[in-house]
């Protein structure tokens, strides 16, 4: 981020107040291009799993209620729970694979059950985040979506084959590829507002092929349903048997959690982008406040009986297309949700739709699943080594998905846990990631606390950590340089708040000829990146601003993220004779 550039584009930033038509109108549409996805996944879910009409309209209602609420609190916050800004939640297809394998073989309770068990775990990953920043990396959570269309492609295959016997053979091909071609040609050739509407559009096309060509589209559940209502008494309740299915399948769910907080990280960070017109470092503790709004939404779906949720990307997408990111607009979608989960004839109207159809949306679903995975591993960089972590994460865990690899050998509860691809390359990919990085070269590390003697403890670890890589005296400058003007900058924070003693833990490792430096400390309010981007823009000068300037000279890159209650700034030093100055 070496220079800013304002967004004029944005009308309304999440501090703002748009108009009440302004406000109704988005929250509406918002809502109108989600709900799909949010009732046609537990529909999916219940449906493959051969449920009954109760529980399949229970868990609908929940969903829709359960999102509701989830995205009004992403959208407000309580306390440290929520992001401060449009995220819409929803039900997700991540799970919809290792959901219908647990409603088959323990019911609604034990899937509860899992979705409780695995929603705790997204609350501790919000709380530690910044503990489990190298093992909860891209790599680990590009490979399981890479994984999750082969775990979802069975259940694929059984809707598009879900046509009645009287009826054509060829209505489950033709109907499920005039939705496809639908989906896939408008967003090929439109742009703007029509490009969101694809997959509403490839649905409409596909029910009216079914219907019109074929008489699949069996309405008569929606005209003898009320247009207000609650939904039939069917809420399954809580598993608390704990059998051995329960534990074979925890830990697909916890990768796939895990997945779904990257997911939600990463529309995190891109709804910052897209909400400010000047751009402003990444708040990390509005991530953590997004991943445990994600955790609350999980929780609430396991207590509540339905399909876990998780953010939905298009809330990035209708934010930068409309310029409008107030978080009103977040309360008002949520409203929205609620108040649709309650008209019982526009919930069978969805429930309705033909499997064909439903394939046919859950193919776009998955490809683009996959690719997200992609766009994710490239974005982090594959080198040699990562590429041959992920190549091999992701064939091992083809390979036990389809029984490939000695079946035999794996009886009872071990075949149930390495029959899922998702699980077995999940955790391959993670286990190879931490040899590599146990391998790596050795850190130093120090440990101290923000007193007037650090000054003399950080030169001192400089010089001892220059010598050990056999650096020239030009190298042990800069990283002295570095170290002094960064301890200031922490420093200073302590000026405001007296009485609180700060801690700090350095960590610094090599790159080739460049030192990689972390600097660890109990948190302060103040984000350098901003500063920094400031310095950029020409404003007024003072004697504060000498350490940044100073350090910005001396550091090729700097990034600083801060989480609640902890600091991390990460700056890299090169022995070049240019030095940069650039901020990531």
């Amino acid at each position: 981020m070496s220079s800013a550039i304002d967004r004029q584009d944005v009308r309304y930033e999440p501090d703002e107040r748009p108009p009440l038509p302004i406000t109704a109108g988005l929250g509406i549409q918002y809502a109108i291009l989600c709900i799909a996805s949010v009732i046609l996944t537990p529909t999916v879910m219940i449906t493959v799993a051969g449920l009954g009409d109760d529980y399949l309209s229970w868990a609908v209602c929940a969903a829709l209620v359960v999102s509701g609420v989830t995205t009004a609190i992403q959208a407000r916050k309580v306390g440290r729970i929520g992001a401060g800004y449009i995220l819409v939640m929803g039900s997700t297809s991540a799970f919809l694979a290792v959901s219908v394998t647990a409603l088959e073989q323990g019911g609604p309770g034990m899937l509860a059950t899992l979705i409780i068990a695995s929603a705790l775990i997204q609350f501790v990953l919000a709380a530690r985040m910044a503990l489990l920043r190298r093992i909860f990396t891209p790599m680990v959570a590009g490979t399981v979506l890479l994984l999750i269309p082969i775990t979802l492609s069975p259940l694929i295959v059984r809707k598009l084959g879900e046509v009645p016997p009287d009826v054509s053979p060829a209505a489950g091909p033709v109907i499920a590829g005039v939705t496809l071609l639908v989906m896939i040609l408008v967003p090929l050739r439109a742009s703007g507002a029509l490009r969101l509407w694809a997959p509403a559009i490839g649905i409409v096309a596909g029910c009216l092929t079914a219907r019109l060509g074929f008489g699949l589209y069996d309405t008569s559940a929606v005209a003898e349903a009320a247009w207000i209502g609650l939904p039939p008494r069917a809420y399954p309740g809580v598993d608390l048997s704990f059998r051995p299915e329960f534990w074979a399948l925890l830990p697909s769910f916890i990768m796939v959690t895990l997945v779904g907080a990257l997911d939600t990280l990463g529309d995190a960070i891109a709804i910052q982008r897209v909400s400010w017109r000047k751009p402003r470092a990444i708040d990390f503790r509005s991530i953590q406040g997004a991943i445990s709004a994600d955790g609350l939404g999980n929780l609430l779906s396991g207590l509540t009986g339905t399909v876990p949720n998780t953010t939905y990307g298009m809330s990035i997408s209708v934010a930068e297309l409309t310029g409008v990111a107030a978080r009103r607009i977040g309360v008002c979608v949520g409203i929205v949700f609620v108040s649709l989960a309650f008209l019982p004839k526009f919930i069978n109207l969805i429930i309705a739709i033909p499997g064909p159809v439903v394939a046919a949306y859950f193919i776009i679903i998955v490809a683009l699943i996959f690719v997200f995975g992609m766009k994710i591993l490239l974005q982090e960089g594959l080198d040699f080594r990562k590429g041959l972590v992920v190549g091999v994460a992701f064939w091992i865990g083809l390979a036990f998905q389809f029984d490939w690899i000695y079946p035999e050998y794996f009886p009872g509860i071990w075949g149930e846990i390495l029959g899922n691809g998702m699980t077995v390359g999940g955790f391959t990919v993670i286990l190879l990631a931490m040899f590599e990085e146990l391998v790596g070269g050795r850190r130093s590390r120090l440990k101290t606390r923000m007193t007037p003697a650090i000054w003399s403890e950080i030169d001192d670890f400089m010089v001892k950590f220059a010598a050990r890589k056999r650096w020239g005296e030009d190298m042990e400058r800069r990283l002295r340089a570095v170290g002094e003007e960064t301890v200031q900058i922490l420093m200073r924070g302590d000026e405001e708040t007296e009485g609180e003693e700060r801690r700090l833990l350095l960590i610094a490792g090599s790159d080739g000829d460049a030192a990689d430096l972390e600097f660890i400390a109990t948190t302060d309010e103040t984000n350098i990146e901003d500063q920094l981007v400031m310095l950029s823009e020409g404003g007024p000068s003072s004697g504060s601003e000498i350490p940044l300037r100073l350090l910005r000279h001396y550091a090729s890159s700097i990034r600083h993220q801060q989480y609640h209650d902890i600091d991390i700034l990460s700056i890299r030093v090169e022995s070049a004779a240019q030095p940069g100055g650039g901020i990531d």
